[in-house]
């Protein structure tokens, strides 16, 4: 069962983040809000393939100068909150299986699903391409 709830604030601010990620050339491949059980959290994954090559220090950088620079509209959005991950991580690789968007930013909700097996609780997706 779900304890948090994703507020319209977050997801508004995910896309806003996805949205000032592709026009500063780090498209993410996927992005989407995946409920975390074991944290009790919400947690915005973005997978991008440049990002996970730099590193995950110098990805959460380049993350990071985007939330600062733009502060007033990431008011409800903490680098805490955002996991990068790479294109080939079993969760990544679940969601690809069942949900496809292309390039645009789009938002779907995907609540209790099983996937091979798995169960994705809940999640919010951008985008998966």
């Amino acid at each position: 069962m779900v304890a948090m709830d994703l507020t319209k604030e977050l997801i508004d601010a995910g896309a806003r983040l996805v949205e000032k990620l592709d026009k500063h050339g780090l498209a993410p491949d996927a992005a989407f809000w995946l409920y975390s059980a074991e944290e009790q959290a919400w947690k915005l994954l973005l997978v991008e393939v440049a990002l996970a090559k730099k590193g995950p220090k110098a990805a959460y950088s380049e993350v990071q100068k985007i939330l600062a620079k733009d502060g007033k509209e990431f008011l409800h959005l903490r680098l805490e909150d955002l996991v990068i991950e790479k294109p080939n991580a079993p969760i990544v690789e679940l969601i690809r299986k069942a949900v496809r968007t292309g390039p645009r930013v789009s938002g779907l909700r995907f609540k209790n699903n099983v996937i091979d097996g798995t169960l994705v609780e809940d999640a919010y997706i951008y985008r998966v391409a």
